[in-house]
Formats: structure tokens, C-alpha cells, sequence
């Protein structure tokens, strides 16, 4: 007996003995799991989606990536490392607790000749299909990290959707730095990125960069975290944009929420004052809340005008973006008459100082304050913490809402930081003598040097979004002009600019501004294949500034705007120019939008290209309603088959849904019932627009 128990020890030891050598650790919950190796090195082994039930075995695996310096500005002392250049010292798995329970496995890694220390964590959410890795690097000796690549593998399958690059200084409507967007793979149904706005991900030869440019020195002793990678995994490859969508919205600052709110600018532009913005509000309010029973407006927002473009107060801790005297101390006043209608007040602010407030730069450049050509530096310490300051204050007076405009730039014209006021600073080259603007920085060979800039000043507005935060969770912002398409910014705030596109949409008609409008989505969606949610999407509509066009009219541009599924709904009004019938068909379009917001979670844009004059529209499908909207933009009728699946957002089990429509005779011709896989078959006469509501 005694023997068959040291026999059976004896196997178990070496049974043991045998795991341990191969070294393998592995991560897993329902959705996924990651294996991990250190024999030799640390690197990825294999990836599995159990949702698609496939397996991706890296090719190649340099699992993470740094460059290294003695400087951005030190030709020639660049070299890189790779996980293979490292020696694991030490693992350890440990378990995440609290709300999101979970697991992590800790590699402590040391490369001698450099006396660089790197830790590495991956960690699995139990209920989650995503996991999260980090870079933790401690050095001992001084060294500028350039760039680092969290996640570094080569796989079969490897797709980058989004490739356009164009990091521009002068080229008006061509803003498109091609910064935080995700990597897919094709068949195995895997997103991939990086948990931060400014990243640069790539795919080179099926080898995933997924990384960032940062260009700062590590202090000796210091330790560095990088922000994290993410892998996570679709339950069909097909519709990998579906679950790269839900990850987005579980990690939002705030969640998705529907916002209704009236903007002065098409009013009075930059002429408002105190008087005629609380004059406005009472008759919105009059016209809408009270006369036709539509829920109080979030915020009525005051535009370009309000700010004192003189700074008198700049030496005062909060001197910038003080209030000039069209407007009462704090905005009291008009707190206390937005209050009493259920509302609170929204404010236009440029943190680059673009448009009106553009007369600020040279006050603050005389004052010491890091200005730029046109506009102040997103990264410069001084200004960014002033302008913070105010942020903040302004929020804790109870504005909340922020229109941050003009950040880098806007539609036009960019400024860059070329000096290297706490940014990367590359002299060899040569642009002694270029303005921030410079249209010879269009060349490519300076784009490093601008994404450093794009990098430094996103990560302090990360910061700043982050800090207002804490003040009010509830805070509503949206980053517009000379911001850039990236989801995750949706980490720090709530929506952002429908890049390369005008204030106004133009047109002969109403058809024609949706055209204008609804092409820059298609080029940006479709065309270029931007992963953003279109929730949450600021489109400077709808606008209804003349009176005259006949209800029918205005109500089918209206239905048609808001069924592109924006949760933010800015009003741009010539507020007395209205006559009653455009408040009744503005109340019907408010009242709808709050009756199908829960779709918009998973609106998707369908069909052809409206520049092309092909028929296309909106689709947004959601629990036991449903709706899709169609505009036919030729002069010529024409038909379209557009079967009810998932490819536009309907789920298998829609089953005997209702069809009815806001709009007098857009059901004419079809069967009262639906299902998935029916075939929405019809024929949209020239300019016609059909908005179909689908409900259990």
C-alpha cells in the first residue's frame, strides 16, 4: 500500500515537474482565452474565440515593442527592444475582486544590459469578452521612451479597416490622422487596440503594432504604466463591429443617454447677449414645453460670444475665459432662469482658442502663456492648467455642458508644436522657420513630429475631461472642430465632431442637405471605414433657420436627420422666425426621437452613397421596436430590396412586428406584419423619404 502511494506521488511530482517546464499559463472565461509561454521568452501561444470556436496560433510573436533613446532630438541613438530581449524573473496569477470580478497572471521581466525592468499584466473579466494586458517599465539609468507597443503579434488573419493618414496642416476638409482605431481579424471574429485616443495601430504583413508614439525621458527609479491593450472576441466574425461596439459603450466615462438642447448660434451668432438668450429660452420653452408638451430641453446652450476676449481678470487664478458684460457674474441670471424651467445652461468653449475667441492668443502669448500661430498649445503647462482651472469652476457653478471647440484646429487649418514646449522636440528636421500651420508640414516626413503634439495634447484633455468629471459625473461634453475619430475618446467624453464637414449643411433644398450631410457620413463610414459609433456622432443638426416650406416638407427632413441615430440633438433655430406649424412638426420630431432612442444604440447606416444619388438610409433595432429610415436623393424613382437581418441591425428574433410610420402614408403598400429575414421590398419616388417603425 505504502508503495502505490509513493508510486502515485512519485507520478504526480513528476507530472507536475512536466507542467512547470513547459511554462505554459493561460487565461480563460466563456468567451475567450489567451495561453502564454516563457520558455525562452514571454510571448502568446495561442488565441481561442469559443464564440466562433476558432484558434489563432501566432506566427510570429514579438508580443510587445519599445523604442528607445537618449533623446527624439539624438539621431542615431534609437534602438529596440522586444519581449525576447528580456528575461522572466518572476510570475504570479492573482485574482480581481470586487464589482468586476476576474483573473491576472503578472510577468516580471529584466533586461540586464539596459537595467530596464518590465512588467506585464493580462487580465480577464469573468463575464466579459475582452481582455485587458499593461505594460509596467521601470529603468535605471535616464531614457526617452519613443514609442511603445503594448501588443506586437503576427497573425494570419490581421485586417486594419481603417488606413487613410492625413495628419494636416493646411488642406481644408482632409483631417484625418487615422489615430485610435481597432485592428480586426477576418475569420476568427478578434478585435484589437489600444485604450487610448492618439494610439497608432497597424497591421504590416499580418504583423498587429498596437501601440502609441509618446517621445518623453523615464526618470531613473520611475515606473512608466502605459495604457492598456485590448483583445476582444465577436460571436461572428461578420458582425465584429457589433461586439467592438458594446465593449465601447461598457467602458464610456458616462453612459449613452439622449440629449435634446437648443444652441443660439444660428440665432444670433456671435451678437448674443444676456437679454436676447433668456428671451429665446422662455419662447422655446413657451412654444414647446408648455404649448405642445414636450419634456424640459437638457441644456440651452450659449455659442461663440459670451467670452471676454480682453482677459482683464488674467492674472486672477481662473483669468481665462472670463465673462464679458453682455452676460451677468457666473451667468446667475440665467442659472436661476434655466432652473426654473427644468433646464440648465450649456456653454460654446474653444480650448485652442479658434473663432471668436482667437483675440485671446496674443494677450496670453504676451503673458507668457504657450501660444502657437493661430491658437494656444493643447500641451503647454501653463495655459492647460489655467484653462482647467476655469473648466472646472465654470462646472461647479453648475454649467453642464462644455462645446469644446477647436482643439488642434478646425475644418481648415491645424496648429502643431514644433518647439518642443513639453513635447517631443526633433530639430534634425528642419522646420526653423515654418509657421505651427505650415502647409510644408503636410509632407508625411513630419508626421512623427505631429503626432508627438496629437499625442502630448489628448493625453492633458484626457486629463482635464477627467477632473471635470469628479466635479459632476453628469457633465455633458462633445470635442468638435479639430478633434479626430477615435471611440476611445468615448473614455472621456461624450460625443464627437462628424469630421471634415461644415457647420451648415448646403443645398438647393431639403433633400440636398441631407445629401451634403449624409455623404460625409457615408465617405467616413463606409468609404474610409471609421470604427465609431454613430450614436454618438455631434452633426451640427438638425437647423431650421426660415419659415415657409410646407409641413410635409419639414417634417421629412426632420424624422430623416434624427434617424441617423444621434443621441446628441443640438436645435439650431431662428427662434422667432418659426411659425406655429414648425413648432408642431418640431414637438412630433422631439416627441419621436425619445420614443426610438433605445435603438440607437445599434443605429447602422445602409445601402448606396448619397453623393452618388443612390438610394440609402438608417436602421435601429433594439428589444421590441425597431425602425428604418429610406431617402431616395435622385430626381428618378427607384427601387430597393433590403432584407430585415442582421446585417442592418435586426435580431432573429424579431417575430410578427407591427409596421406603422410618424408619417402620413409612408406604410402604403406594405404587409402589416414583419419578421426577420423578410424582404422590405418598394419603389421610393424622386426625393422621397419613408420612416418605418417595426414594434411588438
Amino acid at each position: 500500500m505504502q508503495k502505490k502511494q509513493l508510486t502515485l506521488s512519485l507520478f504526480l511530482c513528476l507530472l507536475s515537474s512536466v507542467a512547470y517546464c513547459q511554462k505554459t499559463y493561460q487565461l480563460a472565461n466563456q468567451y475567450l482565452s489567451r495561453t502564454l509561454s516563457d520558455k525562452g521568452f514571454l510571448h502568446t501561444t495561442e488565441i481561442v474565440n469559443k464564440q466562433t470556436n476558432t484558434t489563432l496560433v501566432p506566427v510570429e510573436c514579438d508580443e510587445f515593442v519599445l523604442r528607445l533613446s537618449k533623446g527624439t532630438d539624438k539621431v542615431g541613438t534609437d534602438f529596440i527592444l522586444r519581449s525576447k530581449d528580456f528575461k522572466v524573473t518572476d510570475t504570479k496569477r492573482y485574482k480581481l475582486t470586487g464589482a468586476k470580478p476576474g483573473e491576472g497572471i503578472r510577468f516580471s521581466l529584466f533586461n540586464a544590459k539596459h537595467g530596464l525592468k518590465v512588467v506585464v499584466c493580462y487580465e480577464l473579466l469573468k463575464d466579459k469578452p475582452y481582455l485587458h494586458k499593461q505594460l509596467s517599465i521601470t529603468n535605471n539609468t535616464a531614457i526617452t521612451l519613443e514609442r511603445i507597443d503594448v501588443d506586437a503579434l503576427t497573425l494570419e488573419d490581421a485586417y486594419q479597416p481603417y488606413t487613410k493618414t492625413a495628419i494636416t496642416a493646411q488642406a481644408p476638409g482632409n483631417w484625418s490622422p487615422g489615430l485610435g482605431q481597432p485592428i480586426y481579424t477576418i475569420t476568427s471574429g478578434t478585435f484589437w487596440g489600444v485604450e487610448f485616443p492618439a494610439a497608432n495601430n497597424s497591421v504590416t504583413n499580418q504583423q498587429m503594432r498596437l501601440g502609441y508614439l509618446w517621445g518623453r525621458e523615464l526618470k531613473p527609479g520611475t515606473t512608466y504604466h502605459s495604457y492598456k491593450s485590448i483583445m476582444g472576441a465577436a460571436d461572428d466574425a461578420a458582425y465584429i463591429d457589433d461586439a467592438f461596439f458594446d465593449y465601447i459603450n461598457d467602458i464610456r466615462i458616462r453612459p449613452l443617454r439622449l440629449q435634446v438642447q437648443y444652441n443660439s448660434w444660428f440665432d444670433f451668432g456671435s451678437q448674443v447677449t444676456k437679454e436676447l438668450f433668456q428671451e429665446s429660452v422662455q419662447y422655446i420653452h413657451n412654444k414647446l414645453v408648455e404649448e405642445r408638451q414636450v419634456p424640459p430641453l437638457n441644456v440651452y446652450a450659449i455659442d461663440d460670444g459670451w467670452q471676454d476676449v480682453t482677459l482683464p481678470d488674467l492674472d486672477k487664478p481662473n483669468g481665462v475665459w472670463s465673462i464679458n458684460r453682455k452676460f451677468s457674474p457666473n451667468f446667475s441670471d440665467t442659472h436661476e432662469q434655466l432652473k426654473a424651467i427644468g433646464s440648465s445652461l450649456g456653454l460654446w468653449l474653444s480650448p485652442g482658442c479658434f473663432f471668436g475667441s482667437r483675440p485671446q492668443v496674443n494677450v496670453l502669448r504676451e503673458n507668457g502663456y504657450e501660444a502657437l500661430s493661430l491658437s494656444m498649445s493643447m500641451a503647454g503647462p501653463k495655459y492647460m492648467d489655467k484653462l482647467e482651472n476655469r473648466i472646472i469652476e465654470l462646472t461647479k457653478q453648475g454649467v453642464t455642458y462644455f462645446k469644446y471647440d477647436g482643439l488642434f484646429g478646425h475644418l481648415n487649418t491645424r496648429d502643431f508644436e514644433l518647439e518642443g514646449r513639453n513635447t517631443p522636440y526633433m530639430p534634425q528636421l528642419n522646420t526653423q522657420g515654418f509657421s505651427c500651420n505650415d502647409i510644408r508640414l503636410n509632407d508625411k516626413k513630419y508626421d512623427e513630429l505631429k503626432m508627438y503634439y496629437l499625442v502630448a495634447g489628448t493625453e492633458r484633455l484626457m486629463q482635464l475631461m477627467i477632473n471635470q468629471h469628479k466635479v459632476n459625473p453628469n457633465v455633458y461634453t462633445a470635442i468638435t472642430n479639430g478633434a479626430y475619430l477615435s471611440p476611445w475618446w468615448l473614455q472621456y467624453t461624450d460625443v464627437v465632431w462628424l469630421i471634415n464637414c461644415g457647420d451648415a449643411a448646403g443645398g438647393a433644398d431639403r433633400s440636398s442637405e441631407l445629401v451634403y450631410r449624409d455623404g460625409v457620413y457615408h465617405e467616413v463610414f463606409a468609404t474610409e471605414n471609421t470604427k465609431f459609433p454613430i450614436h454618438s456622432i455631434f452633426n451640427h443638426e438638425p437647423k431650421k433657420t426660415t419659415t415657409g416650406e410646407s409641413a410635409d416638407e419639414f417634417r421629412d427632413y426632420l424624422f430623416m436627420d434624427l434617424s441617423r441615430g444621434a443621441a446628441f440633438v443640438e436645435l439650431y433655430l431662428k427662434t422667432k422666425v418659426l411659425s406655429n406649424s414648425d413648432w408642431d412638426v418640431l414637438a412630433e420630431g422631439l416627441k419621436w426621437v425619445r420614443t426610438v432612442f433605445p435603438t440607437f444604440e445599434r443605429v447602422k447606416m445602409f445601402g448606396g452613397n448619397p453623393l452618388n444619388q443612390e438610394v440609402y438610409g438608417y436602421s435601429g433595432w433594439k428589444g421590441k421596436q425597431g425602425y428604418i429610415s429610406l431617402h431616395n436623393p435622385s430626381s428618378r424613382p427607384q427601387k430597393i430590396a433590403l432584407p430585415l437581418n442582421r446585417q442592418i441591425g435586426v435580431h432573429s428574433s424579431v417575430k410578427d412586428y407591427t409596421l406603422s410610420s410618424p408619417l402620413l402614408g409612408d406604410t402604403e403598400g406594405l404587409k402589416e406584419s414583419w419578421s426577420y429575414n423578410d424582404v422590405l421590398t418598394l419603389e421610393l419616388k424622386p426625393k422621397e423619404i419613408r420612416i418605418l417603425m417595426f414594434n411588438k
